[in-house]
């Protein structure tokens, strides 16, 4: 997919000449390595944010819509959707960046790292799914083609659940567990 990046490796190319020169310096360098990916992988995850942030902007729209057409049998359905996107999204906001403490028993090292950025980038795949859904709901919605609005809500639901689910796991890849 077009979308996925090398986050790790543009940030590796950006970085100013005083910065490699002190990545340079042994003990730094880890330490500085440590934190490009960090930082990188935050960047990947702040991308599947804002994409999850917009779909959950236009499903709220669809709510909406189909409150106004008083479509009574799919409201309580769309109700709980949106709860969950907004659970899902903040999740993917709030995740963990990969550090451990100091008296922590597992450590998170590097290829842990590099574990954490390859898996959040497969979920790249996963919210495009998501937003491809949302997208065509919408259009459905748009042109005021209701009939399928429970058959929407329900699919929509189950992808969101299934990319839940998958972001779930994130933890395990991190830790090195998984």
């Amino acid at each position: 997919m077009s979308e996925k990046k090398d986050y790790y490796e543009k940030a590796k190319k950006e970085m100013r000449l005083s910065e490699r020169i002190v990545a340079a310096i042994p003990g730094f360098r880890g330490y500085k390595e440590k934190e490009l990916r960090r930082e990188s992988d935050k960047l990947l995850r702040n991308h599947l944010y804002l994409k999850l942030s917009e779909a959950k902007s236009n499903v709220r729209g669809i709510f909406q819509k189909l409150s106004d057409h008083r479509m009574l049998d799919v409201l309580p359905d769309m109700d709980r959707l949106v709860a969950k996107f907004d659970r899902v999204t903040e999740k993917v906001n709030h995740a963990s960046y990969g550090y451990t403490g100091f008296f922590d028993v597992v450590k998170v090292e590097e290829d842990d790292l590099d574990n954490m950025i390859a898996f959040d980038n497969q979920l790249v795949d996963e919210v495009a799914k998501i937003v491809d859904e949302v997208n065509s709901f919408k259009a459905d919605v748009g042109r005021e083609k209701f009939d399928k609005a429970k058959e929407n809500t329900e699919s929509l639901t189950e992808t969101l659940e299934a990319f839940e689910e998958a972001f779930d796991k994130r933890d395990e890849v991190i830790k090195g567990v998984s």
